[in-house]
């Protein structure tokens, strides 16, 4: 559907989306307040009140366009108002990981320059004042809620949310007429928001995304896939995520739609049959969880039971391969067995499934599709707003990621040579496209301003011609991308978060323990290792303690040994954020080397090499995750 308010700026979509409901008792969000009460809607009105009211605060503290504020919180109501002011005053969005550790929040609120942090919940808020010190840019830190350690609200630039919404009510009326003829002033090129992913280097990069990056991606997104204002949508990925930012909020909200925020992430099970979503926006885990219960469900049951199911799949199959006539009675039936069960877990009204942010298995895919529950890929990245490519409602391909959206151009260069060897344009598919694989480029009003301060690495992303380098590498099927490979080193966890095992192999290298060490979890739910240990160091400590072994092989497995690398593995991931953190390992009875092929003459790491040859143990690591 066409977005309802014209808009070329979020403080467009604000303001024309607060005048179009105003007096008219239109709900845009729901939360829960108290369990037993349940979800409870937020009307136009009140958010309107409730963004004036932040508003007048910020610019009574002097916030003014082009100045960063900082959100450090869970989906909740409170970001949204805080988002909404930020933009009413042209003022750019800082949003921050709540599992990030102090230290990369420090650096980030260092880097973006802060003025303002709003943080969550007791444990967001001790995060806070730990850095606020080593942060001179910042001028205080509003809480949303009282923290269960009062001593926490003791320094003079911590403030409560509920305080500031208080004296922000009259602090906008004394304000009003800068402040609205501020709003006018906010152009499409402005920066609204720091989306920063971690780089290579360990230090994270602060992608600048406009006005118009993501206003352009929100109205080619709601063109390609289709919802209106009859639509609700359950949020539960992080608002600092793009994809979320931009498809599970600005887009919902300018079609009129309503969202429902989960009361956690942990909740979305028992939340999404309270909320009865028709819209549903993922990353695959979601739809992992939900395969890996019902399969466990069916090998725990009977043999009539996973008979029935085998049979329920493969009469769902037919009827997606277009039979009718007999299959449709089939399905019917197949539906009361066995579909509809699944349908009622999600609410009884999902008409749209969306995924995004990492690789949705084949087998899921068509799992879903089968069920008559059939998932939307897309594709993109934090630096393109970040939708590039998905499939549209109807002409769902297993295994591609979708056609182009409108207004962006993507393009295939070979990997040798550096030509463009296949070039699409929004709905606009050549009669010959080469079907060659190569890096995956783009172009359009969707790429982002740059990296925040740093022009090195807005170089290396965005080459001379505007194109943007992805670092995939895809091919064209059919007027659809497909995604086969990764230049980069990238990890994409199951939850769709990025992680560079660079910098935490880095790290690692200062144990004494340890002589070389591989990060490993592609499309896992955690991040696991290879460790070569310091043989020379092990064995002398091992010597030491007087135990027995035969081979390298048999003192690796004793007890002893493993307790160091537990305790190495937890120690160090001390400092990095949750999803970084190496939950398992397994050590490695030899070292790596140029000579057995796992690393290069100038001693970089061969990681495909590494994980083919050492699958087995990669397997081990993960074999128990599948039904988590």
């Amino acid at each position: 559907m066409p977005t309802i308010v014209p808009f070329e700026t979020l403080t467009d979509l604000y303001n024309n989306l607060s005048q179009k409901y105003a007096g008219k008792n239109k709900a845009v969000f729901h939360h829960k307040l108290d369990r037993e009460v349940g979800y409870e809607p937020v009307y136009w009105d009140q958010v309107t009140e409730d963004v004036q009211a932040v508003a007048g605060y910020l610019f009574s503290k002097g916030i003014k366009h082009g100045d960063p504020v900082g959100i450090l919180s869970e989906n909740r109501y409170e970001w949204a108002v805080v988002d909404l002011a930020i933009q009413l005053l042209g003022g750019i969005n800082v949003s921050l990981y709540t599992t990030l550790p102090s230290s990369q929040c420090e650096y980030i609120l260092q880097d973006s320059q802060a003025k303002i942090f709003f943080v969550s919940t007791g444990i967001q808020l001790k995060k806070a004042v730990e850095v606020f010190d080593n942060c001179p840019d910042l001028m205080e830190i509003v809480a949303f809620e009282m923290p269960k350690n009062a001593k926490l609200m003791a320094p003079e630039h911590v403030h409560l949310f509920d305080h500031i919404m208080r004296d922000g009510k009259g602090l906008f009326k004394e304000h009003r007429e800068a402040i609205e003829a501020g709003s006018k002033e906010v152009k499409p090129d402005d920066v609204c928001t720091l989306i920063y992913t971690s780089g290579t280097t360990g230090k994270p990069k602060g992608a600048m995304l406009t006005h118009n990056n993501i206003c352009s991606n929100v109205k080619a997104a709601t063109h390609h896939i289709y919802w209106d204002d009859k639509d609700s949508c359950l949020s539960f990925l992080p608002l600092c995520h793009s994809f979320e930012r931009t498809a599970g909020y600005y887009a919902i909200i300018a079609c009129g739609a309503e969202i429902y925020y989960a009361e956690s992430v942990d909740t979305v099970s028992k939340n999404l049959p309270e909320v009865k979503p028709t819209v549903v926006i993922s990353v695959p885990r979601l739809f992992e969880k939900i395969f890996n219960v019902i399969n466990k469900n069916v090998e725990e049951g009977s043999a009539i039971k996973q008979q029935i199911f085998k049979w329920a799949l493969n009469t769902g199959q037919k009827y997606v391969d277009g039979k009718r006539g007999l299959v449709s009675l089939q399905k019917s039936i197949a539906d009361k067995l066995v579909f509809d069960k699944l349908k009622e877990k999600t609410g009884g009204r999902v008409r749209l499934f969306v995924s995004g942010g990492a690789a949705l298995p084949p087998d899921i895919d068509t799992f879903f599709k089968c069920a008559g529950l059939p998932i939307l890929q897309g594709y993109g990245l934090t630096e393109t707003s970040p939708v590039m490519t998905a499939n549209r409602p109807g002409d769902e391909v297993v295994g591609v990621v979708g056609s182009v959206i409108q207004g962006v151009t993507v393009g295939i260069q070979n990997l040798e040579t550096g030509e463009i060897i296949a070039q699409v344009s929004g709905e606009d598919y050549p009669t010959e496209l080469s079907s060659e694989a190569g890096e995956i480029l783009c172009k359009g009003p969707n790429v982002m301003k740059g990296y925040w301060r740093n022009d090195d690495a807005t170089k290396e992303m965005i080459d001379d011609k505007g194109w943007l380098h992805t670092g995939d590498v895809g091919r064209f099927v059919g007027g659809n991308l497909k995604i086969t490979d990764r230049i980069k080193h990238m990890i994409v966890n199951a939850g769709g978060k990025n992680i560079y095992p660079g910098p935490i192999e880095d790290m690692f290298k200062s144990s004494k323990w340890i002589d070389q060490l591989v990060v490993v979890g592609e499309a896992q739910n955690f991040m696991a290792a290879l460790i070569v240990p310091d043989f020379e160091v092990l064995k002398k400590h091992v010597d030491e303690l007087g135990l027995s072994y035969s081979d390298v092989e048999s003192m690796l497995a004793l007890t002893e040994v493993q307790t160091i690398y537990k305790k190495e593995m937890a120690s160090f991931s001390k400092e990095l954020a949750s999803h970084e953190k190496i939950r398992d390992f397994r050590l490695i009875a030899s070292e790596f080397t140029v000579e057995t092929g796992e690393i290069t003459p100038t001693m970089k790491v061969k990681r495909r090499v590494i994980s083919e040859k050492y699958s087995h143990l990669i397997n081990d690591i993960f074999k128990d995750d599948k039904a988590a």
